[in-house]
């Protein structure tokens, strides 16, 4: 597995024009994703190639087909210039170089995306490059195994539909579920306290008592305040959440650690945050217990890695918002195997574009895990037809 290594067993290559970059491109992709109820969704995926052939890949949860093609945008018109002909081993140094770069028009929103896809590619060719494991770059594998977290849009109209799917979980050997949204936003979870209070005691029935729960109320839009939240999350406590998910717009620090300090209920936010900065204001306000990072939003994987450390400090937990492409899949695996304070990571659980036929290496769960890889970079192999398929 990604262990630490015996002294001088990592093969090194000659670090010359092999190393160097030669060049960058981004691929805008649109795709139908059953999870969220067969709407078109966007991602943008970032190929770094280097002089001596290695590739390595990189995505961003653009979301939006704006914003996939501004990415690509950014990323081949700014980004390609400033990396071709830099040493592609030096993922921090140019991580750095990139920041200072869109220092006017980032680093958060189309500008971190785009940081992001190009620092995950990075990663994996320097994994490439190497013969090693992105993890074993992190420092090692300290977890054999990483747990996945079954997680779907609700049916907030469909019930029936919504409790089969916590069935089939249960059934397949998920130890940690999740749902959230819903098919409308007329009709997401987070409105109807009734209805949410029933939906939570009969998936607390069908999964058991030793399955682990967790509900997302996207409190973005759904806007509950502090007390209302307080008086909804004490309801629930009875099903014992593993935790409530950005019950408050993410923003409001005071109101969740109101919330936090008023309920029994782990509180789990940050999947909109963008930099370690954004995160260390998280941490600082005390107002989480499962911190989300999605390496595919937050300046990337080299941005996780900075935000693990202030995480382990408080002795509080992290969870990988990874929702997206096998690529940011095998990103989280390989974050979560770094760190004991990892609690689970998003898994699709059902067959989707882009978890089983972007790559040709598609990741399964066993009895609720992933496995963390031996392959070199992030374990995956992209299939550059596929890339062309959904390209828009």
């Amino acid at each position: 597995m990604c262990g630490d290594p015996p002294p001088h067993s990592v093969p090194t290559r000659q670090v010359g024009t092999m190393t160097k970059i030669r060049r960058v491109d981004a691929y805008p992709l649109r795709y139908p994703e059953p999870h969220d109820h067969n709407n078109i969704r966007y991602i943008t995926l970032a190929r770094v190639e280097a002089q001596g052939g290695a590739v390595g890949w990189g995505e961003c949860i653009s979301q939006f087909p704006e914003s996939a093609a501004a990415v690509k945008t950014i990323i081949e018109g700014g980004y390609a210039p400033m990396l071709t002909g830099e040493n592609a081993l030096d993922v921090e140094r140019l991580w750095h170089k990139l920041l200072n770069h869109i220092w006017w028009y980032g680093p958060q929103g189309i500008a971190g995306f785009a940081v992001s896809a190009v620092d995950m590619a990075l990663w994996d060719l320097k994994g490439h490059l190497l013969d090693q494991p992105v993890c074993r770059l992190m420092g090692g594998r300290v977890v054999p195994r990483v747990v996945a977290m079954a997680s779907i849009h609700l049916d907030m109209v469909d019930l029936d539909w919504t409790l089969n799917e916590f069935q089939t979980f249960k059934d397949q050997g998920y130890r940690i579920v999740k749902g959230g949204w819903g098919s409308r936003p007329d009709a997401v979870f987070g409105l109807e306290h009734a209805k949410d209070l029933a939906l939570v005691r009969d998936v607390r029935e069908i999964v058991g008592p030793d399955c682990e729960i967790v509900f997302d109320v996207l409190g973005g839009r759904v806007k509950w305040s502090a007390q209302e939240a307080i008086r909804r999350v004490r309801d629930f406590e009875a099903y014992r959440l593993r935790w409530i998910e950005e019950p408050l717009p993410p923003q409001d620090y005071a109101a969740h650690r109101l919330l936090r300090a008023g309920t029994r209920t782990p509180i789990g936010t940050g999947e909109q945050e963008w930099n370690p900065e954004g995160y260390r204001r998280l941490l600082k306000h005390g107002a989480v217990d499962v911190v989300q990072m999605d390496p595919g939003r937050c300046l990337g994987i080299t941005g996780c890695v900075k935000v693990v450390p202030l995480i382990e400090a408080q002795n509080i937990q992290f969870s990988a918002h990874t929702w997206s492409s096998a690529l940011n899949t095998a990103a989280s695996v390989h974050l979560l195997a770094s760190s004991t304070h990892g609690a689970a990571m998003d898994f699709k659980p059902h067959t989707s574009p882009m978890q089983h036929e972007l790559v040709s290496d598609p990741w399964v769960q066993e009895d609720g895990y992933l496995e963390v890889r031996e392959s070199p970079g992030l374990g995956v192999t992209v299939d550059q037809s596929v890339v062309e398929k959904y390209a828009f």
